[in-house]
């Protein structure tokens, strides 16, 4: 089943991956980091020179310096699947992003497999895990 769980936690982890998207649009890393719990790991297999990042602290450092890269970006996530047990979740969810860089106009698509978890009430990012599935490169405005 795809979406399992409490209706209240599944909402809330919805609105835990649409502030984690908002925040990325904004370029705001206080709000962003606030997304991830103080132990979480960020994995970019399909980006080998950022690899994998642990800890919130480090994560977020990581974060700042990358999106110096892209300016402007508009950043759009929504769920596939929400599973929940107990104070722990698994969620697919997918990307869609749109910058200009170099002169062109990139639009990348992608999934992530995240892990979940409830702490004091509250849902946040433990693990995530990206992969790319669709990039389109055109000259701006394209």
């Amino acid at each position: 089943m795809p979406f399992t769980g409490p209706s209240e936690d599944r909402l809330a982890i919805r609105e835990l991956l649409e502030t984690y998207a908002d925040a990325v649009t904004r370029n705001d890393p206080a709000a962003w980091g606030a997304t991830w719990a103080e132990d979480g790991e960020w994995s970019l297999p399909d980006y080998p020179e950022l690899g994998t990042t642990k800890g919130r602290e480090a994560i977020v450092a990581m974060w700042i310096e990358a999106m110096k890269a892209y300016p402007g970006i508009m950043f759009e996530a929504w769920p596939g699947s929400i599973e929940i047990a107990g104070d722990r979740a698994t969620m697919r969810s997918y990307t869609s992003e749109i910058y200009d860089q170099d002169g062109l106009t990139k639009r990348d698509r992608g999934a992530y497999e995240d892990i979940c978890v409830k702490r004091d009430g509250r849902w946040l990012f433990q693990s995530r895990t990206f992969r790319n599935i669709h990039r389109q490169h055109a000259p701006t405005g394209v």
